[in-house]
């Protein structure tokens, strides 16, 4: 399956899963609101997403996908899932006493996770409570993330990019279906999360068997692969760490600030998310286990091709995207979420931290083009380090925001979007000191030409909503018409200036997204 292709499958479904995830935060917005039962629930909702991103996402994926890709490639596909078992084996060893741990000690975790809440008593235990119930889906998402890495070694995209439906389907089933049941919407939220863990968990397993590579539980064992896979992980979870370190700190800074901080934050991360998973996830899922091949079969040049190839695919629409979130923050976030208990101030302060995020965006979606260039070659030391030095930037640029400035929120948001730049730009640096990655003239040429695009697309946002300023003001059916109709307008500008400026031709979409038969594998026959 070609990159493009690949990418184009993972994003498509991604896409669905953000869709069904803005119904899910618009159902949210209205029954929690943003006030202290949405904060004590978007805490504890962090506290697994952490250590998902951390060992499922993070440093298991970017050891095991390499490692599955050089059993595929040397001893086939009974020799890839015997690893595989045993890698599932290693997991569950690890996150079974982990979970029990960490529920029994939630009243602690809260305590260093969200220190301003325990000034706040009932607050405070709501976010206790809750975080037990929804903490048990670390454990099923990771198995989730482990069968996902086997279909993704093996070019079946499809099934683990529509996982994240479930999630979203499920929360909100569970809010509209529970909530009368239940104290609050913040108890029934919890409760989704944590049955979204296991549906996610059966629906890989069944795929898993569909495609003939069944995960049974075998007895774990410490061979030479398994100690491989720990080496080669260690370092990729200490930098994952350091990476979510960051996260963690925007709960605890945003904790001190005042009553729906927390909450304004998340809701501005979720739009800001939609092309970071579109695209940026898309990206490094389908070029990570293809790179990890070529190198794999000694096609360097290939492997580069590749990865430059991906890089203008993430410019292509993150920059529009920067740009249009950026413009067009305060009345997307007035539509989809100003009801119910989601009041015109919180419109304003989750806008402010949503334009914040938009800087970013495009670095963060280099970030998942870059990465993959040094785990593909086994390398997870180099971005342990470069994510220490983000993170180091990512607290000092926060302290000098929130205690220097008058930011608060904003400060925040910028903060992370600023040491996204720093980290994608120490990865690109890295690569082409080692000669692992050299832009070509396609690259640079496409990237000026995809800037100059959202420059012309920028300017007819901006009259736009001169031009639709007032129904734009209104959270209704008139102001979702009048924002469907800017991005449009921002659509159409976008597709006629980078015709006008060659960004892509038909032609190239065309020959990218067919398949490319002369990928090197060990079982062709596998290949769809």
């Amino acid at each position: 399956m070609s990159l493009a292709r690949a990418i184009a499958t993972v994003g498509g479904f991604t896409l669905l899963s953000r869709i069904v995830g803005f119904v899910r935060d618009i159902v949210l917005s209205a029954v929690l609101g943003s006030g202290a039962v949405a904060d004590a629930f978007f805490v504890a909702f962090k506290l697994p997403n952490f250590f998902r991103r951390l060992f499922a996402e993070g440093a298991f994926s970017a050891a095991f996908v390499p490692l599955f890709a050089r059993e595929l490639t040397g001893g086939g596909r009974e020799e890839a899932m015997a690893f595989a078992r045993q890698a599932q084996a290693a997991l569950l060893l690890v996150l079974v006493p982990f979970t029990a741990l960490l529920i029994l000690a939630m009243p602690w975790v809260m305590a260093l996770l969200a220190p301003g809440m325990r000034d706040d008593a009932p607050t405070f235990a709501m976010a206790v409570e809750f975080g037990r119930i929804a903490f048990p889906y670390l454990l099923f998402i990771s198995l989730t993330s482990l069968y996902g890495g086997v279909l993704n070694g093996i070019d079946r995209f499809a099934h683990v990019a529509a996982t994240p439906v479930l999630l979203n389907l499920t929360l909100i089933a569970a809010v509209l279906g529970l909530t009368p049941l239940l104290p609050n919407a913040g108890y029934a939220a919890s409760i989704g999360v944590a049955i979204a863990g296991v549906l996610q968990w059966i629906w890989l397993l069944v795929a898993c068997g569909r495609e003939e590579v069944g995960m049974a539980l075998v007895r774990p064992r410490w061979t030479p692969r398994v100690a491989r896979l720990v080496k080669l992980a260690t370092p990729v979870a200490i930098g994952g760490g350091v990476q979510q370190i960051s996260v963690v700190l925007d709960v605890v800074w945003a904790s001190l600030l005042p009553v729906g901080t927390i909450s304004a934050l998340y809701y501005a991360d979720r739009i800001a998310q939609l092309p970071l998973g579109v695209v940026g996830i898309a990206i490094g899922t389908a070029l990570l286990p293809l790179l990890a091949r070529e190198l794999r079969a000694g096609n360097t040049q290939s492997a580069m091709t590749n990865q430059n190839r991906a890089l203008e695919f993430g410019l292509l629409f993150s920059l529009p995207a920067a740009v249009a979130l950026w413009l067009l923050a305060d009345p997307i976030i007035r539509v989809l979420f100003e009801r119910g208990r989601f009041l015109p101030e919180d419109t304003l302060r989750t806008a402010s931290a949503l334009a914040a995020f938009a800087v970013g965006l495009p670095a963060f979606v280099l970030v998942k083009a870059l990465a993959p260039g040094f785990f593909a070659r086994e390398d997870t030391r180099t971005p342990l380090y470069i994510a220490l030095a983000a993170i180091t930037a990512n607290v000092l640029l926060n302290v000098y925001f929130l205690f220097a400035t008058s930011l608060e929120l904003v400060g925040i948001a910028l903060a992370s979007s600023l040491s996204g730049w720093l980290n994608a730009a120490l990865l690109a640096t890295v690569l082409r000191r080692r000669d692992q990655w050299v832009p070509d003239g396609r690259l640079i040429s496409r990237g000026l030409r995809i800037a100059g695009a959202s420059a012309g697309m920028g300017v007819s946002l901006w009259l736009g909503l001169e031009w639709l300023a007032k129904p734009l003001s209104r959270p209704d059916i008139e102001g979702g018409v009048a924002l469907a109709g800017i991005c449009l307008i921002g659509a159409a500008a976008y597709a006629l200036a980078g015709a006008a400026l060659g960004v892509i031709r038909l032609s190239e979409l065309r020959y990218v997204m067919r398949r490319q038969p002369n990928l090197k594998s060990a079982d062709p026959g596998e290949q769809p």
